[in-house]
């Protein structure tokens, strides 16, 4: 499954990045690794946007992005 398939309120762990290397050396540095739990928090009225808490930061991710994270949901 890819982060953003994942509904509100649901838990993650992230297994790979898989999106270009300037987006995915900017999710690396704010944490989002390989075992890292992440929970989506709030979706755009657009639904554009998602709002996930990775390692105690709300980080706002756009859907095409994050399609390109694979997890597994808790």
């Amino acid at each position: 499954m890819t982060l953003d398939k994942l509904d509100i309120g649901n838990f993650c762990r992230v297994k790979l990045v898989n999106t270009d290397e300037l987006i995915r050396r900017r999710l690396l540095d704010i944490g989002l690794i390989p075992n890292t739990l992440v929970s989506c928090l709030y979706k755009s009225p657009l639904g554009s946007l998602k709002a996930y808490l990775i390692r105690d930061s709300v980080i706002a991710i756009r859907s095409y992005d994050a399609s390109k994270i694979e997890v597994d949901v808790l």
